[in-house]
């Protein structure tokens, strides 16, 4: 005889999920309303919102940029979140015990204050071009993930296989990328994963790092709220999620979200 499953607890997940969904819901439903303001529930369905973001000049740039800054800040946070998380992992009897500390601290300071910090030091001391700065501070809030996540596929690696290759002649750089890394290849996607969503969304540490002719997204459409109260900013998060859905489906299609449990 199957257990009965109670109404309490299909009734909680059930709310669980409208408390998932319905913000997804309400953004979907005032992206297609047909007025020239937002609202919920919509009134009247029209796509005419989603042909304007093509429109809006800005918003065709910045998501250009916000797509390259996330992509470059990704990368260079794996390159150095998979060696430190490597060495943590590989020698954390001799390392000592506050140096993983040290990746986690953009996570604990607050996102408003790494970005004012960087525009003193880095923007206004140093000089430095824009973009080149937008992409220190989405590196810097990035590479925590990467380091943990890659931490945590290392955490049940066995190095003894390491080992037995490294015993067996085979360099120690060649033995990292043929042995090492193919055995984590699911944490640094994941990592990949979380990490460009992360980037590509980011508020706090971009709103003082963008200037004259270089701006993200999510700068651009707090922008665009300031002055027009259309659909327009609902029409683009719907775009932004459907971003993230198509992110999901290639990499459940090409190896299977199962896979990156493993």
């Amino acid at each position: 005889m199957k257990p009965r499953t109670s109404p309490l607890l299909i009734a909680f997940a059930a709310l669980v999920y409208i408390f998932l969904v319905g913000p997804l819901v309400i953004v979907l439903g005032a992206a297609l309303s047909d007025t020239t303001y937002l609202t919920f529930p919509p009134r009247g369905l029209s796509l005419r919102w989603f042909e304007k973001i093509f429109e809006v000049g800005v918003f065709r740039t910045t998501f250009v940029t916000s797509f390259q800054l996330a992509f470059l800040s990704t990368a260079l946070a794996l390159l150095i979140g998979i060696p430190a998380a490597y060495a943590l992992n590989r020698y954390r009897i001799a390392l000592p015990s506050w140096l993983s500390t040290v990746f986690v601290l953009p996570i604990l300071v607050p996102e408003i204050v790494l970005g004012f910090s960087l525009l003193k030091s880095v923007a206004v001391g140093a000089s430095a071009p824009i973009f080149l700065t937008l992409l220190i501070g989405h590196t810097l809030i990035v590479l925590p993930y990467a380091v943990r996540v890659v931490s945590a596929s290392l955490a049940s690696f066995d190095f003894s296989v390491e080992e037995a290759a490294i015993s067996l002649g085979s360099p120690p750089v060649k033995t990292f990328l043929t042995i090492v890394l193919p055995n984590i290849r699911s944490g640094v996607i994941a990592a990949f994963i979380l990490a460009f969503i992360t980037s590509i969304n980011d508020v706090s540490t971009s709103l003082f790092l963008t200037g004259p002719g270089i701006s993200t997204l999510p700068i651009a459409i707090l922008a665009y709220v300031e002055q027009y109260f259309d659909p327009t900013v609902a029409s683009v998060s719907v775009l932004l999620m459907l971003l993230t859905v198509a992110v999901m489906a290639v990499v459940e299609r090409t190896l299977g979200l199962t896979f990156l449990t493993k």
